[in-house]
């Protein structure tokens, strides 16, 4: 009873007109007077920020904060991998034989989530990782390994809550959401980026456009909270065992380390 009620909700407040009002008034000079409330209610850390809370111009400006220097340590060990994000890591995986994987009760299609056939069979029993950005998180995203990007692409119009109770009752977030897909091709093979959208506003910026990455560099930011998915391919990497979900962690703090190095 409760997925369709939810369904219907969303659906009414996550249309065009709305989303457009929202992301208006974000980017406005109005929106300035909420930041401090904001920060208060989310218990923002101030003293990482790079500006004082009074210096930014908008709520948008204040959701793509940088943060001051040495704030967060990239693991210097060159094969580790790294969190992308600061965020709450939700779920980790197999990707299984029939290319699918579960996450909260739901089924998803890598096919479906990645719309490119030859990118989904590389996956094939790989692992994913989950990444969860609430609104109190810096929503910067930086690349987990050093690398060639080798495929970019953007795939869904409108976004659905990626929360614990959008993905539980929500219509398939992950894989319908606006997202776009970055594919780096790393010392231990390639593995995909998923970035998608939060639920109003379809703002993901890309923000790097060499052909190579280094570790720890900006790749992109959202605007609200949303949802980073990472898919390794089979072989590729050792996870750490200590992450059991939920895991609150840091951008730049090891996750695990490419397979057959460390």
């Amino acid at each position: 009873m409760l997925q369709p009620i939810y369904r219907l909700l969303i659906e009414l407040t996550n249309g065009r007109w709305t989303s457009a009002i929202l992301h208006k008034f974000a980017k406005s000079k109005s929106s300035k007077k909420i930041i401090p409330s904001f920060a208060k209610t989310y218990q923002i850390n101030q003293e990482e920020m790079e500006k004082s809370i009074e210096e930014y111009e908008s709520l948008h400006h204040f959701f793509i904060r940088n943060l001051k220097k040495g704030a967060r340590k990239v693991d210097e060990d060159p094969f580790a991998v790294v969190s992308p994000v600061d965020s709450v890591i939700e779920d980790i995986g197999e990707i299984e034989a029939d290319r699918t994987i579960k996450v909260k009760g739901k089924v998803y299609s890598i096919s479906e989530m990645l719309g490119n056939d030859e990118a989904m069979a590389r996956y094939e029993q790989g692992t994913y990782m989950i990444f969860y950005l609430s609104p109190s998180h810096y929503h910067q995203i930086h690349s987990p390994v050093a690398g060639n990007v080798v495929n970019q692409w953007t795939l869904g119009k409108k976004s659905y809550p990626v929360n614990k109770i959008g993905l539980k009752y929500g219509n398939y977030p992950l894989s319908k959401n606006f997202r776009k897909i970055t594919e780096i091709r790393h010392e231990a093979g390639i593995m995909a980026v998923i970035k998608v959208g939060a639920m109003f506003v379809n703002s993901i910026e890309t923000t790097h456009a060499k052909p190579s990455l280094e570790k720890g560099e900006q790749m992109a930011y959202f605007t609200f909270g949303s949802t980073v998915v990472l898919l390794f391919e089979k072989g590729t990497v050792n996870l750490l065992p200590n992450i059991k979900p939920p895991y609150h962690i840091k951008f730049g703090e090891k996750i695990g380390t490419m397979h057959g190095q460390g």
